[in-house]
C-alpha cells in the first residue's frame, strides 16, 4: 500500500503544506499521534511505504519514524518525522495535515506573495522555520566533518524567511531587546541582537548574507546600536567587512557582543576590522584541521537525539554543566568561502563556541533544555 499524498504536491491544486496549514496545532499533533499508534499496530505485512521523489519506495514502520520537539521551550509541542532506514541523519518528510510531506516539498510555496524577506507568524512558517533550522541545517546541509546539531527555536522566536522564485532558501533570527537571555537568570537583551542566519548551499555566493544583514539594520532604525552574536567567526567577519564597507553609515552601530549585552560586552565590529583583531580563516580552518584526528565517530542523528548528547568536532563527550554555564547566548555562523566577495554563509554567530559545551537534545517524547549553547560548523 502507498501512504496517502506519499509524495509530491498537495492534492489541491498545486498547493504546498505552508499553503494550506491552517489548523490548530494541537489537533494536527492529535492526528499525528493517531497516525502514529495505527502505525505501531500494523502487521509488518501491511505497512504502507512513501514514495521517495525519484522513485525508490520507503516502508512506515516504527524503526523510521519518530516525533521530536518542534520548539525549544515547549517540548510537549512535537512533529512526526520520517527517516531514512539506511542513513538516520537523512529526514525524508515531515507528517502534517494528515499526510507525509517531502521535506522538499516544505519549504516550498505556491503563494506569490510569499517573496523576499517575510516574518514568521503562522504556523505553517514556524514549520518552515524548523525545517531549515533543524532538518536541512542540522542533518542535511551541514559538514559531515563536524558532529554538530542544532536545537529547534523558542516558539516565539522572531524570525524572517527568505523566500526566492517559490522556495525558502534562507533565514534569520534575532533577540529583540528586553527579551530573557536564557530561562536560568533574569537578565534581558539590552540591544537587539543577531543570533542564526542560515542560506541553503545552492542559493550561497548570491548575496543573500549581506541582503539579510542589511535588512536587520534597516528593521531597527530607531536603536544607536545592534548586535551580532559574539563569538563572530572570521567568514562571518567577511560578510562585516563587506557590508560595513559598502554601508559606512552602520559602522559605529554594528558590535560583537556577550548576552546581555552592556557596554562591557561589546566591541565595534568596524573597529575590530580596522585593529585586524577578529581571527583569521586560515587560523580556524588550520584549528578544525588539527582537531580531526582526535573526532569521535559520528552517530546516527536520531540516535543523538535520545541519548541526550552530542559529538562535537574535536571535542569529544562533555558534561551538561558546561553548556548550562554558558547559556544560549551565541551561534554560529560560518562562509564557505575563504574571499570576502564570494558570500557562502551557513550559519549564525560565533565560531569558537564549540569549547563552550553542549545542547542537550532530546528525543521522542522527551524535554529539550533551553540552557545551551549552539554550536558552530565550519565546512573547509
Amino acid at each position: 500500500m502507498e501512504a496517502e499524498g506519499g509524495g509530491g504536491k498537495a492534492a489541491a491544486g498545486c498547493l504546498y503544506l505552508v499553503d494550506t496549514l491552517a489548523g490548530d496545532p494541537e489537533v494536527l499533533q492529535a492526528d499525528a499521534e493517531i497516525y502514529y499508534e495505527k502505525l505501531l499496530k500494523k502487521s509488518s505485512s501491511t505497512h504502507d511505504v512513501f514514495s521517495i521523489p525519484g522513485g525508490e519506495e520507503v516502508k512506515l514502520e516504527d524503526s523510521c519514524v519518530c516525533f521530536v520537539p518542534l520548539y525549544r521551550n515547549n517540548p510537549t509541542c512535537k512533529v512526526l518525522l520520517l527517516t531514512d532506514p539506511k542513513d538516520k541523519e537523512t529526514v525524508l518528510a515531515v507528517y502534517l495535515n494528515q499526510r507525509w510531506w517531502p521535506v522538499e516539498d516544505v519549504v516550498k510555496t505556491a503563494d506569490p506573495s510569499r517573496d523576499g524577506l517575510v516574518s514568521v507568524q503562522t504556523f505553517g512558517e514556524r514549520i518552515i522555520l524548523f525545517v531549515l533550522n533543524y532538518i536541512i541545517f542540522g542533518m542535511l546541509e551541514g559538514s559531515s566533518a563536524n558532529d554538530a546539531f542544532f536545537l529547534p527555536h523558542s516558539a516565539t522566536e522572531c524570525a524572517k524567511i527568505l523566500w526566492r522564485n517559490g522556495e525558502a532558501v534562507a533565514f534569520y533570527s534575532v533577540k529583540m531587546k528586553g527579551s530573557l537571555c536564557d530561562g536560568i537568570t533574569s537578565q534581558c537583551y539590552l540591544l537587539p541582537v543577531l543570533d542564526t542566519i542560515f542560506v541553503r548551499r545552492k542559493y550561497r555566493r548570491s548575496g543573500l548574507g549581506m541582503k539579510m544583514l542589511h535588512d536587520f539594520c534597516q528593521s531597527f532604525m530607531a536603536e544607536d546600536a545592534l548586535g551580532i552574536s559574539c563569538p563572530i567567526s572570521a567568514a562571518m567577519y567577511q560578510v562585516c567587512q563587506k557590508f560595513l564597507q559598502t554601508y559606512p553609515e552602520e559602522q559605529k552601530r554594528l558590535w560583537e557582543v556577550e548576552a546581555p549585552g552592556n557596554w562591557s560586552q561589546r566591541m565595534n565590529i568596524w573597529l575590530k576590522i580596522q585593529m585586524e583583531s577578529f581571527p583569521s580563516q586560515k587560523a580556524e580552518e588550520g584549528s578544525q584541521m588539527g582537531n580531526a584526528e582526535s573526532n569521535k565517530p559520528r552517530e546516527p542523528a536520531v540516535d543523538q537525539v535520545n541519548k541526550g548528547i552530542e559529538y562535537i568536532h574535536g571535542v569529544g563527550k562533555v558534561a551538561r554543566d558546561a553548556a548550562e554555564k554558558k547559556g544560549d547566548t551565541a551561534a554560529a555562523q560560518t562562509l564557505n568561502s575563504p574571499c570576502p566577495e564570494q558570500e557562502d554563509l551557513e550559519y549564525g554567530a560565533g565560531n569558537t563556541q564549540q569549547c563552550k559545551g553542549f545542547r542537550k537534545r532530546a528525543g521522542p517524547g522527551g524535554s529539550v533544555g533551553d540552557k545551551a549553547a549552539k554550536q558552530v560548523r565550519m565546512i573547509p
